[in-house]
């Protein structure tokens, strides 16, 4: 009994974890896109349109080259556990660089190609091994990989559309503690460690459509599927056993969580109508709303192969299971562009983005909360075949208060995060 309750509180810690929450959802994959707060999807006039909507390849005459990188500096203080304690904690600070890889070819008048390469689900956390919620959460950290071919057709001046295919490699590693004791006594124990790391592919599709009614005006639909990942690999403990002395059977060892595990998750379904107005010959603007189903993120289930939960219980108890219960949400987005000379131009934006995670369900592997995001940035053309886009997102977060916590870890989250983007786009 003593490890069917030491195990199944190390499981729902595991299954707390929000391996694809809304802050690890990235969506800057473009510099220039980016320091319009994102609101390109009726530009989509370079080749970054190939993430944000497809259909905009059609503006891209010849071969088109674009690389960069997003550097994302994340910070969160956690005040509590209320009310046992008012300490503050600071999440230890970490550097994460997603990249973006576009090329862009036209086959004829009509017919667009593309292939893009980028992450579109990544970031972590990482806390100190003694902090106050490291059975919660120590480290966190997810990386993925999405590769993304297109093709995109122009029915008129007016009219392209497109539609793609993605293939994508994930892994994710989920390190926290668990609490010890001595089954016979119960004395505490020295805290054990528990490590999990699995890897998995998926496969989805993107689509898009951009519509010009006018010169000056743009509207752009773009979709991006659900991505099924069944997560495959092994969980390891330190120490690897609880050993402890019974009065009358003399040495015990109980052994803890371990062995190859399972764990499926289904990154949500993304859809956003952008409009853009050409206002005048130096300025631009534009507006997009993105939906998001993070409805699709409804449980966490994790199934260990070879290690039951609750011996004690007959039958094979190997699967876990926990309720995310996520709310479809949406981002509301709003940039200009200003042409200064025919070499520089200078844009902004601002955008709002309204978190899926209901407060019961908020805890330290990302503390997420909703954010306004200010965003600026340039364009530099170094010649007419080669340029740069610089840009600089400041994502701040409102400070959530957590009373009603199903992990038992109620407290004050307090989070921001400094984003840098840097391209460079060569056309031939």
């Amino acid at each position: 009994m003593k490890k069917s309750l030491t195990v199944m509180a190390v499981i729902v810690m595991l299954c707390s974890a929000k391996v694809f929450a809304g802050g690890f959802q990235i969506n800057e994959h473009g510099a220039r896109a980016m320091s319009m707060a994102g609101a390109f999807t009726a530009l989509a006039n370079d080749p970054s349109a190939i993430y944000y909507n497809p259909a905009g390849l059609t503006q891209l005459t010849g071969t088109r080259f674009m690389a960069g990188v997003t550097l994302i500096a994340p910070s969160a203080k956690f005040t509590g556990p209320k009310p046992f304690s008012t300490k503050e904690y600071e999440m230890e600070s970490q550097l994460f660089n997603p990249f973006n890889l576009y090329v862009t070819q036209q086959l004829s008048d009509e017919w667009f190609v593309g292939l893009g390469v980028n992450n579109q689900y990544g970031l972590g956390t990482k806390w100190q091994d003694n902090w106050g919620g490291r059975y919660l959460a120590v480290d966190t950290e997810i990386r993925s990989f999405f590769f993304t071919p297109v093709v995109a057709y122009k029915f008129s001046e007016q009219f392209s559309a497109s539609v793609g295919l993605t293939y994508a490699y994930a892994d994710v590693k989920i390190i926290r503690n668990m609490p010890l004791a001595d089954p016979v006594t119960g004395a505490a124990r020295p805290d054990g460690q528990v490590k999990m790391e699995g890897d998995g592919t998926a496969f989805g599709f993107t689509a898009g459509i951009l519509y010009k009614p006018t010169k000056e005006l743009s509207l752009g639909l773009s979709y991006r599927s659900e991505s099924k990942f069944d997560f495959e690999g092994d969980a390891t403990t330190k120490p690897t056993t609880l050993d402890f002395v019974h009065p009358l059977a003399g040495k015990q060892s109980i052994p803890l969580p371990n062995g190859p595990i399972k764990a499926p998750l289904t990154t949500p379904q993304n859809i956003t109508l952008g409009v853009a107005y050409v206002a005048s010959d130096v300025l631009t603007l534009s507006a997009d709303f993105q939906y998001i189903g993070w409805s699709s993120y409804d449980k966490l289930e994790v199934t260990f192969e070879k290690y039951d939960l609750a011996p004690t219980v007959p039958g094979n108890q190997n699967v876990q299971s926990a309720d995310r219960n996520y709310k479809n949400t949406f981002i509301l987005r709003g940039g200009a562009e200003y042409t200064v000379s025919d070499v520089f131009t200078l844009r902004g934006g601002l955008l709002y983005d309204k978190n899926p995670v209901e407060d019961a369900y908020v805890e330290p592997t990302l503390p997420d909360a909703d954010r306004i995001g200010f965003n600026i940035g340039f364009g530099y053309k170094f010649t007419e075949n080669l340029s740069v886009d610089v840009s600089y997102l400041l994502l701040t977060f409102a400070e959530r208060e957590i009373s009603n916590s199903k992990f038992g870890f109620n407290g004050t989250y307090q989070n921001m995060a400094h984003l840098f983007g840097l391209n460079f786009s060569y056309n031939l």
